[in-house]
Formats: structure tokens, C-alpha cells, sequence
């Protein structure tokens, strides 16, 4: 450009015309841009090796769902609740060897897709696997534990199954035991009709005991979630039920030793409690001997145990007593009159008030049953 500028301003000056100057000098800056080269652009190609392993770390790390990050088939990185699940040895193995199932095996031979694994981390585990592809090299896999929703879904299916054969029961002999009675070609006597109606009473309020055990449960486990604030004396309360059981089952079958224990909770609740405790050791223990029920105080806690003197329950019982329905003797606690929902109740009610309930029984000697509440800290306490 220089050089044309020069050879312009030159025309000029040795005589040629100022026009013809210019042309020139447009002519030569034409020809040098189109002659100009062509841009080079880069194209930059991605490193399959620029993801570093500390960068897969801190990518996965944050989930609270197990994650596992897969160079190809190798497990490169694992969050902190992978290796809880699977163990922190899996960095580094093959996805395969880890995952060691047919159906997340099959998974990992497809580029992404979800399967529902079962018994991954355990018998009855379920667990959603799902992977999804980042490129030809990398992928990550997804594990989301559904075994709580798949237990609570049982349970209701069980717990439906159950309450439909408890109320199928009794409802069978009522109708059963009117239909007789009903039938006019019957020759029933009247002693017979006595007897008919009399169970058919007894099944009747069975029936109505179940269906009231089922709505108190159900309005327990909707409260659960909503502390309790009334303050409540445990050991006259205890007094007071004692002594309304004494009076009609007698002053010899029930034992009562009691303190003051003041807890914050619901009267309604906590006295269905104590009923059903003092109840099923009455209907359960020897009837020779009474049953012990005793309030006292340790540390911080108020104790309420009651114990009876009858057979005991084998301790593989133990653990399932507190489930719905289930019974150690069916035969003999629908003969007392049982539900199968007592402790059940008990079980929601300590839970709604932050308690702890143990169950503890030796064969041959007897069951004891113990809720721990907290006492109330009296004001004074608080201030200071």
C-alpha cells in the first residue's frame, strides 16, 4: 500500500494527471485485497484426556443419591453416598464387578437407560439404576434407593389385608348366628337362642372394639407429627387409672406404685396408654398374682413399667409385637378379646411424645413393658 501510495504521489509529480494517479492507485489497492489470504480458523479438537480425575471427584460429590462417574466401564469416581452403599473399595474396579447383577450388568452394556435393581445391597433392597451417557468416554450412573417406598406400600397392602380379615371374622358369625335365629323353618330352643345371642353380642362388640382400635390409630398417626403440650402428673394419673381397675378386677390383681412425674403430653393419648398396658397384663398374666404397675424417675426421665406374672413370650415374638395385628397366640387372644392392635397403639403414641418403649419377657416368669418420658423442666430450672 505504501509502495502504490508512492508510485501515485511520483505520476503526480513528473506530470501526469491527478485522475489518473487516483486510478492507478484504486486499481492497486483493488488487486492487493483481492489477493489477500484466507482466514484460518482453528478448530480446536476437545482432549478426552482434559477431565482430571479431581474434577470427576468434586462433579459427583455434592449428590445425595449414590453416583458413580464410569471412564467406559471404569468406575473413575464416587460420591460419598456410593461408597456408603457399595463400598469405598469401588473406586477403580470395572462398573460390573461392583454393580455384580444381570440386570445393571445389561444396563451397562447399553449407552443410558434405567432398570429397577433388586437385592443390589441387600435381600430385599430395591434400587432405580439409571445411566446417562456425557460422551463416548464418559457416563454417569444414578442410583436411587426405592426399598422405603416399596416396604410402606407392603405394609399398607398387608395392613388392608389384615384389618379386612379381623372385621370378616366376627362380621361371618354374626351373620351366621341371624340368619339361624331369622329362619322360620329353624327349630331353635330357647336355650339355644340365648346362646346364639349371646355371641352373637360378644362378636358385636368385638367388632366394635377393632373398629375403635382402627380409629384411634388412624387419628394417632395423623397427630404424629404435632408435639404434645399439656403438662400431665404420669404418677396420678397412674394412680387414678389403678384404682378404677382395682375396683372392678379387684384390689388383689393389680399393684400400683407411683410418683410424681410430670410430662408434657396428651392426657387422652397417655392415658389410652397406661388402659391398654394395665389391660393386656390383666388379660395375659397369671390370675393368681398381681400385675405390678410402677411410675418413677431416672435422671430425666419419668419410667412407667407394668409386670405381670404369666407365661412370657418366646423372645423370637419380641421384635414383631408391636406390628399390627400380629399376635403370638391368635386363638387365645381373640378368646380374650384382643384386637392385635393394643401395642401398636402404644408403639405410635411414645413415638408422638419423643418416648422409648421396651418389651421384655422371660418364659415361665413373666413380661415386663417400660415407656421412658421426659419430665417437664420446671420453670424455675428454665430461668436460672
Amino acid at each position: 500500500m505504501i509502495v502504490a501510495i508512492g508510485t501515485c504521489l511520483a505520476m503526480i509529480i513528473v506530470g501526469s494527471s491527478i485522475g489518473l494517479a487516483v486510478a492507478v492507485l484504486i486499481l492497486w489497492l483493488g488487486t492487493l485485497w483481492l489477493s489477500r489470504p484466507e482466514p484460518v480458523i482453528e478448530v480446536r479438537v476437545a482432549d478426552e484426556g482434559s477431565v482430571s480425575r479431581q474434577a470427576m471427584v468434586e462433579l459427583v460429590e455434592p449428590f445425595s443419591v449414590p453416583v458413580l462417574m464410569l471412564d467406559n466401564q471404569r468406575i473413575a469416581a464416587a460420591n460419598a453416598a456410593a461408597r456408603e452403599a457399595l463400598g469405598p473399595h469401588i473406586v477403580g474396579q470395572d462398573a460390573r464387578v461392583a454393580l455384580r447383577h444381570p440386570e445393571a450388568i445389561t444396563l451397562l452394556d447399553k449407552p443410558q437407560g434405567t432398570v429397577m435393581v433388586r437385592g443390589l445391597t441387600g435381600a430385599r433392597s430395591i434400587w432405580q439404576v439409571r445411566r446417562v451417557s456425557i460422551d463416548q468416554r464418559f457416563s454417569l450412573i444414578e442410583m436411587v434407593n426405592r426399598t422405603a417406598e416399596a416396604d410402606i406400600s407392603r405394609s399398607h397392602t398387608d395392613f388392608v389385608a389384615n384389618a379386612s380379615h379381623e372385621l370378616r371374622t366376627p362380621l361371618a358369625s354374626i351373620i351366621g348366628y341371624i340368619e339361624t335365629l331369622a329362619d322360620p323353618d329353624a327349630k331353635v330352643d330357647t336355650a339355644t337362642a340365648a346362646r346364639f345371642h349371646a355371641t352373637v353380642l360378644r362378636e358385636s362388640r368385638r367388632l366394635q372394639s377393632l373398629v375403635e382400635d382402627l380409629m384411634s390409630l388412624s387419628r394417632i398417626e395423623a397427630e404424629k407429627h404435632d408435639a404434645p403440650r399439656e403438662q400431665i402428673d404420669l404418677g396420678l394419673l397412674v394412680a387414678s387409672i389403678g384404682s378404677e381397675v382395682a375396683s372392678t378386677a379387684g384390689e388383689s390383681r393389680i399393684s400400683v406404685k407411683a410418683t410424681d412425674a410430670v410430662v408434657t403430653g396428651d392426657r387422652q393419648q397417655l392415658d389410652q396408654v397406661i388402659r391398654n398396658l394395665i389391660d393386656n397384663a390383666l388379660k395375659y398374666g397369671d390370675s393368681s398374682q398381681p400385675v405390678r404397675v410402677e411410675i418413677e424417675r431416672d435422671g430425666p426421665e419419668a419410667v412407667f413399667s407394668v409386670t405381670d406374672r404369666g407365661e412370657g413370650i418366646h423372645p423370637d415374638h419380641i421384635p414383631y409385637l408391636t406390628r399390627r395385628f400380629y399376635r403370638t397366640d391368635p386363638g387365645r387372644s381373640r378368646a380374650a378379646g384382643g384386637t392385635g392392635l393394643g401395642l401398636a397403639i402404644v408403639k405410635h403414641i411414645v413415638e408422638r411424645h419423643r418416648g422409648k418403649l421396651d418389651i421384655s419377657s422371660k418364659l415361665g416368669e413373666g413380661t415386663t413393658v417400660t415407656v421412658r418420658l421426659a419430665l417437664t423442666v420446671p420453670p424455675s430450672k428454665e430461668l436460672s
